[in-house]
């Protein structure tokens, strides 16, 4: 599905990635490790168009993505879970899910609407009219999801969904993420929490200054301690 090839990408003068090489086959969850400043936001910004890269290649289904701007992006199927959530705080829960909602690009499968993306969040359903901004990090968090979920993407690209949450929301979230894999949604997940992580993946990779260091099952990375120790500090 998604095809990512020695991708070189600055933010102003600094070089952050440094020739990432990776794929999100269909129907999978794909996990990038890393600490922080490895360049994994980048990748996400890169890959919906909000950081173009200088060089390499991004594809989605043999469609090139770089040089295309953000929405058109959109368009073909790719949904950003940003870092930090960035609801809108003044709108309400039903309107942030509602203001980009559009039906599948390829229109078949089960649709994502307000009744489905309540049944996942039923916290939502009963805050529906309150503000974004009058919600807890869990339930923006939640909103955030559902945010995305909404435009019916075929891609789901999450990046750091677990940042600044309790361990209880934590597990919401990772509840959340099993589900859409057992749907069959394919995922790129960009994360820090080592066990939220690998225990969501299909395939693991790790970045580390600007490159993938390390890829490969799950269960190879439980076993591979000195990667571990090394690029992630496990």
């Amino acid at each position: 599905m998604l095809e990512v090839q020695d991708v070189h990408t600055y933010r102003g003068q600094n070089y952050v990635l440094q020739g990432v090489t990776l794929s999100v086959p269909d129907a999978t969850c794909v996990t990038l490790l890393g600490r922080n400043g490895m360049g994994k936001t980048t990748l996400i910004r890169s890959l919906m168009g909000l950081t173009p890269p200088r060089s390499g290649r991004i594809q989605m289904d043999g469609v090139d993505l770089v040089g295309k701007e953000p929405f058109a992006i959109a368009r073909l199927g790719l949904a950003l879970v940003p870092q930090g959530r960035h609801v809108f705080p003044s709108l309400t829960v039903e309107e942030n899910l509602t203001l980009a909602a559009r039906s599948q690009p390829d229109g078949g499968g089960e649709r994502w609407d307000l009744a489905r993306t309540y049944d996942l969040f039923p916290q939502l359903k009963g805050r529906r009219q309150n503000r974004g901004g009058q919600l807890s990090g869990g339930e923006q968090q939640m909103l955030a999801i559902g945010r995305a979920l909404m435009t019916n993407p075929r891609l789901l690209l999450m990046d750091e969904p677990s940042e600044g949450l309790a361990p209880v929301i934590i597990e919401t979230v990772a509840s959340v993420i099993q589900g859409l894999r057992g749907q069959k949604l394919s995922i790129l997940l960009v994360e820090q929490n080592y066990r939220l992580g690998v225990d969501s993946a299909d395939h693991v990779h790790i970045l580390s200054k600007g490159t993938v260091v390390w890829d490969g099952r799950p269960e190879e990375l439980e076993a591979a301690e000195s990667v571990k120790h090394t690029h992630l500090g496990v």
